[in-house]
């Protein structure tokens, strides 16, 4: 498409020309027939030319070229009426490769109308289940399933949102009593103030450095959060109500419905990440008397593509030795789920103590669910198997992107260890994802 063509086009987007605009150009004159279009989006910072000094209007304009002019309207878009708008929404999901090598937040995932946005990903999973349960003392069954989650997104002023997610499950094999079923897991308002954001209502909770292996459910919790983000560095308070937990006990969780208090800091740089972390339960859960979880983690990048990381928990307030968890390991790559072929995979070792595990780890293996039944209970003999207070296993992940938003996860957990309670099975999980 000849540049001149494209100029005029983008004009009409931004704003009526202008006669009194300066000519910026050698090679564009007053009798061209789109000078007003590209003197005055010259005037704007719309378009720039050659260095030395021409327009080149009869050249064929690229997609990067494009993609430039488009970022340019974007941050123009504030000034612009709603068919103006829509025009340019359209232009940016044609363009959001484009846009997002020059660092533009546009995502051809999310579907714009008005000043709400929706996007979701969807899931077909295996699960080869390596655990046990304590009524039987044999292994629960392998399953088969699916999930699908919409996001929706409402801006409501340029400091405020609001956001909810809906959640569905389905299962082809050993289904549970959510089968069909649809959720909202997620419903908060997040408002900014300057370097802080204060976010109130059902949110996402993750413990654990890596991507909340100890804890990171997405129902989380009911409750406030406080942060703070400048720099390198973030911080961050939560107060609320624990929605659940693991294994659950007559229907209830052990710890859903409880009140805690957490607080959170990092640094994050190139040379490395490292975080602090504190959860402070505040009542009784099952047995124990205010659980008091403290730890952190690290991650150290090194040679090109290389991680170094690991983690370190432990419960203050646990009546037994089996109050510590932790984890260290190696990783390689980064996926890019917009790049097929791209990939990730990491190795970890485990070792978990029953006292500082409450559930809801994002270890998709679910191989953590060995230890005891519920927070902080004592492993009981199950005729000839039973549950462990000590678990220690290898962890072995990866992620590989097969089509653009589409990707294979796999999970294998392996030599698993338990003390005073039979050794788990291997345990391994893949799944087809999609992002939308």
């Amino acid at each position: 498409m000849k540049k001149l063509t494209v100029l005029s086009a983008a004009l009409l987007i931004a704003c009526d020309a202008s006669a009194m605009a300066a000519n910026p150009f050698s090679d564009v004159s007053p009798d061209d027939w789109a000078y007003l279009a590209v003197s005055d989006l010259s005037s704007q910072g719309v378009v720039e030319g050659y260095p030395d000094g021409t327009f080149k209007g009869e050249r064929n304009m690229t997609r990067y070229e494009l993609a430039q002019i488009i970022a340019r309207l974007m941050a123009k878009e504030d000034q612009l009426n709603a068919d103006q708008k829509a025009t340019l929404d359209k232009l940016a999901g044609e363009y959001a490769d484009e846009l997002a090598n020059l660092g533009v937040r546009v995502s051809n995932l999310e579907k714009k109308v008005g000043n709400t946005y929706w996007s979701g990903d969807a899931r077909m999973r295996y699960l080869s289940d390596a655990t046990m349960d304590s009524k039987t003392g044999v292994k629960k069954g392998d399953v088969w399933d699916g999930r699908i989650r919409l996001n929706v997104k409402g801006k409501v002023n340029k400091d405020t949102y609001v956001k909810g997610r809906f959640l569905t499950n389905m299962y082809f094999k050993n289904g549970k009593s959510d089968d069909g079923e649809t959720s909202m897991d997620q419903l908060f308002v997040n408002h900014k103030f300057g370097d802080f954001q204060v976010r109130l209502g059902r949110q996402p909770i993750v413990i654990g450095n890596q991507k909340g292996w100890l804890y990171g459910k997405a129902i989380g919790y009911d409750g406030a959060q406080l942060s703070y983000g400048k720099n390198d560095w973030d911080a961050a308070v939560k107060y609320g109500q624990f929605n659940g937990g693991w294994n659950k006990v007559k229907g209830k969780s052990p710890i859903e419905g409880a009140d805690f208090f957490a607080a959170a800091a990092g640094y994050h740089s190139k040379s490395f990440k490292a975080n602090v972390e504190y959860l402070k339960f505040q009542s009784k859960t099952d047995g124990i008397d205010n659980p008091s979880i403290i730890g952190g983690g690290i991650d150290i990048p090194f040679a090109e593509k290389w991680n170094l990381f690991g983690d370190y928990y432990k419960n203050t307030n646990a009546k037994t030795d089996y109050d510590t968890g932790w984890n260290a390991g190696l990783s390689y790559g980064k996926l890019n789920k917009k790049h097929p072929g791209s990939f990730d995979l990491s190795l970890a070792y485990f070792d978990v103590d029953r006292e500082v595990y409450f559930g809801g780890t994002i270890l998709q293996t679910n191989y953590l669910n060995n230890l005891a039944d519920s927070f902080g209970s004592k492993a009981e003999k199950k005729g000839s198997r039973y549950q462990t207070d000590n678990l220690r296993f290898w962890n072995l992940e990866g992620d590989v992107a097969l089509l653009k938003n589409v990707y294979l996860h796999g999970e294998y957990a392996f030599a698993g260890k338990a003390k005073h309670g039979e050794d788990p099975d291997d345990g391994w999980t893949l799944s087809l994802n999609y992002n939308f």
